[in-house]
């Protein structure tokens, strides 16, 4: 980088395209530790982690995850403490009905710890399209709320 005049330039020339997050860089770097520290803790008993992605809204945390041709029936989700865990298996195509899609196949599972403020006992969730949205409510504490200032 260069200072001229007052001007801040780059040496190649356009600024970049986004400011640097490293709170974000942070998340994913802490994302991808824990798959590689769940893929070999768990080599046999999951093969695979589906895509998976969080969001915060003020009344709830949102938890999308991506499981192409799956039933409701073949995916578990299950609550331990703070711990979210889904998980399930994709069995094979049946054999000779033409050309077979090449997809992830045998067991699978996703884990994320739940913050304080999450209520667990009101999750509720949706399969729609291959993707499962599970939706877990706040509770009234952990609501944002503006302070009434008396005096």
């Amino acid at each position: 980088m260069r200072r001229h005049r007052g001007r801040v330039q780059y040496e190649g020339g356009a600024w970049p395209s986004r400011a640097w997050d490293p709170f974000t860089e942070f998340q994913q770097l802490w994302d991808q530790m824990g798959r590689l520290f769940e893929q070999s803790a768990e080599t046999d008993v999951a093969a695979w982690r589906p895509v998976a992605e969080t969001e915060e809204t003020p009344e709830a945390y949102i938890v999308r995850t991506e499981l192409p041709g799956l039933k409701r029936d073949d995916i578990n989700v299950d609550i331990d403490g703070n711990e979210l865990c889904i998980s399930g298996e994709i069995n094979e195509e049946e054999k000779g009905r033409g050309n077979m899609l090449r997809r992830r196949t045998g067991k699978f599972v996703y884990r994320t710890i739940l913050p304080t403020d999450a209520d667990a006992e009101k999750i509720d969730g949706e399969l729609h399209d291959g993707v499962l949205t599970l939706r877990v409510p706040k509770t009234e504490q952990g609501r944002a709320r503006r302070v009434q200032i008396k005096g």
